[in-house]
């Protein structure tokens, strides 16, 4: 676990304790929370409550923020994405999170690890390996920050950025107690969705946490042979036991499994593979997120035919199984699924700041 004496690392509890242990009076801690969380003021400057040797004690002492925004970047269809330096944690540590408005919902993507150790052969984030884990601060920083870019507040948090969150299950759960806690992010526990490629222990252990949050499970594939191929880590495990702790956390916690199933061009979208994944979706309570591949340089996968994505989508209805076509954000400027890497890419065209947010394309 990473040590860590910035302002996100802390709850209440832990903050008053800071705060006495450096002469500041215990309340203090209730004041910094409220400005940091209910007004969004990061600027200890501007805590106007706090006497003046306080706030220069804060500035000194306790960084509010970690991180260094690398760039910023804004999609045409709204979608902003932003890379994040860490110099706290190494000189080249970063990590990519994205803000994906909607008519109702703002939702973050956040990142878990800086890269990721699945390897995932058609994903971006993987490709240089696992550097470390974030802490939960790191996390909760990403959050806070994209809540200050001018959309409103966050609303939903989604790990489906950079990293395996299961794998980093401390600060993962740390995190979220910090957003969905009322002095904190006040996010509701529906609205915060862990995806996994699918450790059964792990998944079993987050059946326990006193947050149910909605699992989401990174498919890709129906059977055991062919996600291997896909996912490296997949041969740790198969598809029949990931499957029985879905089970578990569903019986545990009455939420509805989630599955992530990305389409690749003639790979794992053809009919057959369609029938398959519904006999296996029968078997417990869920849905299923269909998501077009998105293209990553140097990879040899393709984006599949619009009307075989249909067809998919089709034959698991005919069997009764809730899918959805998920909508692809951000793509032009690489912030769409599979998408996030560690490095600065080429600038893509930017475009101006919209007056008001996008709305987020809904499922087909």
């Amino acid at each position: 676990m990473i040590e860590s004496s910035g302002f996100f690392e802390h709850e209440p509890d832990s903050l008053r304790r800071w705060c006495v242990d450096r002469g500041m009076p215990a309340f203090a801690a209730t004041q910094l929370l409220d400005w940091v969380y209910a007004k969004q003021v990061v600027d200890p400057s501007k805590m106007t409550n706090l006497s003046a040797d306080h706030r220069a004690l804060v500035v000194e002492m306790l960084p509010i923020e970690q991180g260094r925004e690398l760039s910023n970047q804004l999609s045409s269809d709204g979608t902003r994405k932003l890379l994040i330096g860490w110099p706290s944690i190494g000189e080249t540590a970063s990590t990519e999170t994205v803000l994906i408005p909607a008519d109702s919902r703002s939702t973050a993507c956040v990142s878990s690890q800086v890269g990721c150790p699945v390897g995932c052969a058609f994903c971006a984030s993987g490709m240089n390996g696992l550097e470390r884990n974030l802490s939960a601060g790191q996390i909760v920083e990403q959050v806070h920050r994209l809540g200050r870019l001018g959309t409103g507040r966050v609303s939903n948090v989604v790990f489906m950025g950079m990293g395996e969150p299961l794998a980093n299950y401390a600060a993962v759960t740390q995190a979220i107690r910090t957003m969905n806690a009322p002095w904190g992010l006040g996010i509701g526990a529906r609205r915060i969705t862990v995806s996994t490629i699918g450790l059964p222990e792990a998944i079993r252990r987050l059946s326990t946490f006193a947050i149910p949050v909605t699992l989401a499970v990174s498919l890709h594939a129906p059977e055991d042979v062919l996600r291997r191929e896909l996912i490296p880590w997949a041969s740790q495990t198969s598809i029949s036991e990931i499957l029985d702790a879905c089970r578990d956390y569903f019986d545990a916690t009455g939420r509805e499994i989630t599955f992530e199933y990305l389409l690749l061009r003639s790979i794992n979208d053809r009919p057959h593979h369609a029938r398959m994944l519904a006999d296996l979706a029968s078997t417990l309570r869920c849905n299923i997120n269909l998501i077009r591949y998105n293209e990553v340089p140097d990879l040899p996968f393709e984006r599949p035919a619009d009307a075989d994505v249909h067809a998919f989508q089709k034959i698991l209805r005919e069997r009764h199984i809730n899918a959805h076509i998920r909508a692809s954000r951000g793509r032009d400027i690489a912030a769409a699924c599979g998408q996030l890497r560690q490095a600065a890419e080429q600038p893509p065209t930017q475009y101006p700041v919209p007056g008001e947010s996008h709305g987020e394309a809904p499922p087909d």
